[in-house]
């Protein structure tokens, strides 16, 4: 008989296409997991993931669900996963889930952390995961902007999704920056995100950061629901899932 496990997982994206399946490459998140898991249990197992992290994003708190039939304890299942995935991805829990528990759809809200550097020094064993500035850009500028984004709006200037059919309105309840040493983090939660939100978001708070356009800008920006009008595109390796609420 067939049960439903919850999963929660922390991988690091370098070397994947992201999340989500795709054409003509093995090299997906959900693509390893599926692979052990069917191994496992000697059957096809689907796992459906809380969101579809874009290539070269990381995660420590990925949460995704899939139903099969087994004998194993959740330990052990989580441990025969942890053995036969890739060093760059981990398995930190698992638990039987309600039988209508959906990763996805059940999910409330979702934290993600953007990280940029602006240190004196190379940061040598951090440059996986850090966007590199060339300066330190004005926190107090991109907290003001920040704070007019913050709410429930339409965030069609910050999809990248050009075809996008269904509702972009998203509510984002918090943007939090904080400046320590040479880092810079901008952390989101909100019930959910578009294709590229918060990079996107991050690459135009960087720009009002550094004086290319107003904290008040953001007004018009969200009103013009065009994409091409707002920043550019933060680099995926600087984002990194934290967690899903349920």
């Amino acid at each position: 008989m067939s049960v439903n496990y919850k999963f929660r997982i922390v991988y690091d994206g370098t070397r994947y296409y992201g999340w989500e399946h795709q054409p003509n490459t093995e090299m997906t998140i959900q693509g390893k997991l599926e692979s052990v898991l069917s191994l496992m249990v000697d059957a096809p197992v689907e796992v459906l993931g809380a969101g579809r992290t874009d290539a070269g994003v990381h995660a420590r708190g990925m949460v995704a669900n899939a139903k099969f039939d087994t004998s194993l304890s959740p330990e052990e299942i989580k441990d025969y996963m942890n053995r036969y995935l890739p060093d760059d991805i981990c398995v930190a829990e698992v638990r039987i889930a309600a039988d209508g528990f959906h990763s996805r759809y059940k999910a409330k809200g979702k934290t993600y952390r953007y990280t940029c550097y602006a240190g004196k020094d190379k940061p040598v064993f951090d440059r996986k995961y850090v966007h590199v500035l060339e300066a330190m850009p004005d926190v107090e500028a991109m907290r003001k902007a920040a704070g007019y984004l913050c709410g429930s709006h339409d965030f069609a200037s910050f999809c990248g999704n050009a075809r996008m059919k269904k509702s972009t309105v998203r509510i984002v309840d918090k943007i939090e920056i904080v400046q320590r040493d040479g880092y810079l983090t901008l952390t989101y939660h909100g019930t959910g995100f578009l294709q590229y939100m918060v990079r996107i978001l991050t690459g135009t708070l960087l720009e009002v950061g550094f004086g290319k356009r107003t904290p008040e800008s953001m007004v018009e920006l969200l009103e013009a629901k065009d994409r091409k009008l707002a920043g550019a595109t933060a680099p995926a390796k600087g984002l990194c899932l934290m967690e899903v609420d349920y």
